[in-house]
């Protein structure tokens, strides 16, 4: 009984869950269908949506096409107007050109023609020439050929003559316009660098106090002073002077040198081989301080910056250097300063006129001789030490030695030679001044006609005695512009050197 009562519940459970089930299944498809209608009419719309904006798009690619495609043909239309105005100016061209052709034609058979009348009357006109020559020969008892020359030697006798009077004319009017200003620049340049002269030599009086210490500076057996000219390079001379030492050499740097050990030497009192060698190292240092120090001291007096420092050194070796008894320091500052103020007058950049100026000489103390002129070697250091090209130009044409290229090389050497031209700047070998003299009279000697020469005012001045029955006054204008450029090709000189020719005539008569 209990069983039945089970199974019943058990039965009445399955059927109610199936009757649920099955309401529940029936509600699902229901709602199913409800949602794909829904889903189907919402896609409907959308594709309607779609399609709308579709149309829309197809529309505006198609007016914008329809636009693009008129103004295409506009601008096609335009090319093909504007090809139809080329061909029309084209063919208005090409009638033009046939024209001048058949102009040109016309031209040159008339041009042809003419030719022909030309050669016609040339022929002409050459045998009435060779009939005229043949007259004139009968008449003049001279060939065509011996006429032409005498003509030709006529013409040129008077060629020459015209000629130096051009050429003087020229001359006096560039004188007559130059000379005032140059002369202007040259003066007012000379007078604002106003710098002492110093003369120098190759020896060194140290002066003593008594006759004493000339034997403690000679030594035993003259030790002392072998090793003070072995330490030195230079040369004592103890001599019956008295109070006074002499120090020969050529290097001012080594006499000086020994100048200032002698001085420390005698002073300490303690002269002996090794105390002469202590000395001199020490000095020398010195010295070598001092070189520096003056060419470091120059360049700011100058204003000359970004030097190298072996040019600086040199500069300062200059100090102790003489070019004909002119100190070369002093000389270079006096050319640098020269040539600042020509260049400012003349509108050039005074600062590298003065750097040129400054360095024109520094050949000449060379640390090794060199085999070469000290204005070349000195370009060489000049460019060796990173110098503008200009700067290395100035200094190596600075005696005509390398052709100048620039502007300060003239300025450079005229500078140098107002500086060393000075009077009492520098001091000539009486050898060199006779040899130069003497060079300048040979030279006027060497030309025809030449009676007498005279060098005068210490060869400033060349005067010239001619013939007067050999030369005449024309040549005279002649010979002198000649002596002049073979001075001035073949001798060194400084400054300028004036040469008059001078022809007269004498006569000589005696009353008996």
């Amino acid at each position: 009984m209990e069983v039945i009562i089970i199974v019943s519940s058990v039965v009445f459970v399955l059927v109610s869950a199936w009757i649920m089930f099955t309401i529940y299944r029936k509600q699902i498809n229901k709602k199913t269908k409800e949602l794909k209608e829904a889903a189907r009419q919402e896609a409907e719309v959308i594709k309607q949506k779609k399609m709308l904006e579709v149309k829309e798009k197809f529309l505006n690619k198609k007016a914008e096409l329809e636009k693009e495609v008129h103004q295409r043909n506009q601008q096609i239309q335009q090319n093909e107007n504007r090809l139809k105005q080329r061909e029309i100016s084209l063919n208005q061209r090409q009638d033009e050109l046939n024209r001048k052709k058949t102009e040109i034609e016309a031209d040159k058979k008339r041009i042809e023609t003419q030719q022909q009348n030309l050669a016609k009357k040339e022929e002409e006109l050459e045998q009435l020439q060779a009939q005229e020559r043949a007259k004139l020969e009968a008449i003049s008892g001279l060939s065509a050929e011996e006429a032409r020359d005498r003509l030709v030697e006529s013409l040129k006798e008077e060629a020459k003559t015209n000629a130096a009077s051009y050429i003087n004319e020229i001359m006096d009017d560039a004188k007559m316009t130059a000379n005032k200003e140059a002369k202007r620049i040259v003066i007012q340049t000379i007078q604002r660098v106003a710098t002492e002269t110093a003369i120098e030599n190759s020896v060194t009086v140290f002066h003593i106090d008594n006759d004493e210490v000339k034997g403690r500076i000679i030594g035993r057996e003259g030790r002392n002073i072998r090793a003070l000219e072995a330490a030195t390079g230079v040369e004592i001379v103890v001599d019956d002077t008295p109070e006074a030492i002499v120090i020969s050499a050529f290097d001012p740097v080594r006499r000086e040198i020994c100048r200032l050990a002698l001085h420390q030497l005698v002073t300490d009192g303690r002269i002996h081989p090794a105390r002469i060698e202590e000395v001199v190292a020490k000095v020398s240092k010195q010295v070598e301080e001092e070189i520096i120090e003056t060419g470091k001291r120059t360049t700011i007096d100058l204003g000359i910056h970004g030097l190298h420092p072996e040019l600086i050194r040199i500069i300062g070796k200059m100090k102790y250097r003489s070019s004909y008894g002119q100190n070369l320091l002093q000389h270079a500052r006096e050319t640098a300063n020269l040539c600042a103020v020509m260049a400012s007058e003349l509108g050039l950049n005074p600062k590298k006129a003065k750097r040129a100026g400054l360095l024109h000489d520094i050949g000449k103390v060379p640390d090794e001789e060199p085999e070469m002129p000290h204005a070349i070697y000195g370009a060489k250091l000049a460019e060796k030490f990173k110098e503008k090209p200009e700067i290395c130009n100035a200094i190596g044409a600075h005696h005509d030695e390398m052709e100048m290229t620039s502007l300060l090389a003239p300025i450079v050497q005229v500078c140098d030679a107002i500086s060393g031209a000075r009077p009492g700047a520098r001091r000539e070998i009486v050898e060199a001044y006779i040899k130069r003299l003497n060079d300048l009279e040979n030279i006027a000697m060497s030309y025809p006609g030449v009676t007498k020469t005279y060098a005068i005012q210490a060869g400033r001045e060349l005067r010239v005695i001619v013939g007067a029955d050999k030369i005449d006054d024309k040549q005279t204008e002649s010979l002198s512009t000649e002596i002049a450029k073979k001075i001035q090709d073949e001798m060194t000189y400084p400054g300028q050197v004036k040469i008059t020719v001078i022809r007269e005539t004498r006569a000589v008569s005696y009353a008996k």
